[in-house]
This record gives structure tokens, C-alpha cells and sequence, in this order.
């Protein structure tokens, strides 16, 4: 909704008459205010339009994830990296429904931005190695599906990994 560094600028104004409400005495309206503040920070780090379409990703609503990563008109200027990360996360999970070429140009370009969560890094690896495996490249295919392996702590996508590597033995 609001550029990267518009966010910044919003939260300083607000810290900073937070700071003249102390100085005349006003405690409360400047804890108020620095508390508003730290929403404005929040979303600097979190973009609300990715939050968004992941709660709709979580609902398997394709068109509403679509409809909220459209609002981000310019991700390279209104996100930082790791929120570009996960715009190019999101499109790739909606594009690998259809499109494998562009999921993979999708995964590629998210995992050389960073994901935060060592769980989305294993599944982005995890989507690159089924269609490097659909594409009949066997070798990429084991490479991508060892490093999800290992990135996959919480062994989350276990039984994924395994219906995977029968899969890969059959080719």
C-alpha cells in the first residue's frame, strides 16, 4: 500500500512527535504513538499485500493470491529483497499449477533473492526438482531433492520427498 521507504519516513515523524508528546508531558500519547510507530516499522519488514495473499495461499484461493500480489505494481521498488523473495515464491506456486517454465524461471529467481524460512527454501528446492524431473533431468532432479532434504528440519515434507525419489527410480 505504501513504498518501502514512505513507511520509514511515517514511522520517524510519528517517533518523532512521540518524543515532542514526552518532552510537554504527555506519557500516554507518546507510548500510544511509539506503539503506532511500530506497526509502520512491522510492515516495512513484512509487506502487507505478500501477508495477504499468503493467508488466501493457505485458503488454495489461486485468484485471491493473484488479486494481492497484482497490488505490488513495482516489487523491485516497493519491496526489499527478501519480500521479493517471496513474491516470486508465491507466483511460482500459482504459475507451477500451469505453467512449468515460467514456475521454474519463478523458483529460480526466489531462491537467488532468499527466503527467510528454511521450510520455504526446501519446498521452492522441492517444486525445482518435480519439474526438473517432469523436464527429464535426473540429475538436477537428485540434487535439488537432496538439498530439500536436508533444509527440511521439521520433516514437513517427508512423505513429498519420498513419493519423489520412487518416482525418480521408475525414470
Amino acid at each position: 500500500m505504501f513504498n518501502k521507504n514512505l513507511k520509514l519516513v511515517i514511522a520517524g515523524l510519528i517517533i518523532a512527535f512521540a518524543i515532542y508528546q514526552f518532552i510537554e508531558g504527555e506519557i500516554g500519547n507518546g507510548i500510544f504513538l511509539i506503539l503506532l510507530s511500530l506497526i509502520f516499522i512491522f510492515l516495512y519488514f513484512r509487506n502487507e499485500m505478500i501477508i495477504m495473499a499468503f493467508l488466501r495461499m493457505r485458503k488454495q484461493d489461486f485468484e485471491g493470491t493473484k488479486k494481492w500480489l497484482d497490488r505490488i505494481k513495482d516489487p523491485e521498488a516497493a519491496l526489499i529483497t527478501k519480500q521479493q523473495g517471496y513474491y516470486h515464491y508465491l507466483h511460482g506456486i500459482m504459475a507451477s499449477q500451469t505453467n512449468l517454465s515460467e514456475a521454474e524461471k519463478r523458483f529460480k529467481k526466489a531462491l537467488k533473492l532468499g527466503l527467510t524460512m528454511d521450510y520455504d527454501v526446501a519446498m521452492a528446492k522441492l517444486s525445482l526438482a518435480g519439474i526438473a524431473m517432469q523436464k527429464r533431468r535426473k540429475r538436477e532432479a537428485t540434487m535439488l531433492l537432496n538439498e530439500a532434504k536436508k533444509l527440511d528440519k521439521q520433516n514437513m515434507l517427508k512423505e513429498q520427498i519420498k513419493m519423489m525419489q520412487q518416482q525418480m527410480k521408475r525414470i
